[in-house]
């Protein structure tokens, strides 16, 4: 493989020792200053005891649960400097001081799409990364793989996850492609109150070097293989696996 990989979707999560979901209402992220007053809901609200969530027609989802809060948005054709739940948590833990934060992870999600018919997902993954074993030969159908990596780096800890997946375009058209899924793992400071709230807002700070590391992670040490030759999806919206 040689070209790049194509980032599609960016998600803060927000670990919690325990809050109440209620709390997060689209008419409170307006009035708090959290969301620009301009944005419009791409659907109603969900709220339960158990849940809420609210999504905007830009791409921006907010999720609140008894454990953690999730910030996640879609990139499309957006530039880094355009993307909006950095700035979104932030004023999120300012406004809601009280909460009792546990840790954080910056997690991104990136396709690589293969348009030959020699060359898969799975060709990919059993031909690069894993080695040709008889337990390859089992069951009724293709064996299917998923690999995950852990990488302890200075300051975080970053679980790389490789799947094969098919992804589908707006047409119904289903295509071949490996995700890649990195979660870099944070842990903020739990005594002092005001450091951890300091030491969040200082890792939501420093999200593009994280997006830096897990580019620079995929396209040199995953996506070099002279063998493979990929095509990198177009910026359209996808329909993502969950």
């Amino acid at each position: 493989m040689t070209q790049n990989l194509e980032i599609q979707e960016f998600v803060i999560a927000i670990a919690v020792k325990q809050q109440n979901p209620t709390v997060l209402t689209a008419d409170f992220l307006k009035y708090s200053g959290i969301v620009p007053n301009e944005w419009e809901l791409a659907r109603p609200p969900i709220l339960t005891n158990a849940a809420a969530q609210v999504v905007y027609q830009n791409g921006v989802s907010i999720v609140a649960e008894v454990n953690r809060v999730v910030f996640s948005e879609l990139i499309g054709t957006k530039e880094a400097q355009e993307l909006s739940i950095p700035a979104i948590a932030r004023k999120y833990i300012e406004t809601l001081t009280q909460v009792s934060y546990q840790a954080i992870s910056l997690n991104f999600r990136g396709y690589v799409m293969f348009d030959q018919n020699n060359n898969t997902p799975r060709n990919y993954i059993f031909g690069n990364l894993l080695k040709q074993g008889p337990w390859q030969e089992f069951g009724t159908a293709p064996v299917q793989a998923g690999l995950r990596f852990i990488y302890t780096l200075q300051e975080t800890q970053l679980f790389l996850d490789i799947n094969e997946v098919g992804l589908q375009l707006p047409d119904k058209t289903l295509l071949p492609a490996i995700l890649f899924s990195a979660n870099f793992s944070h842990q903020v400071a739990q005594e002092d109150l005001n450091q951890r709230l300091n030491d969040l807002i200082q890792i939501i700070g420093n999200w593009q070097s994280d997006l830096e590391t897990y580019k620079q992670v995929i396209n040199t040490k995953f996506l070099t293989a002279p063998s493979y030759q990929v095509n990198i999806a177009p910026n359209e919206p996808l329909i993502f696996p969950r």
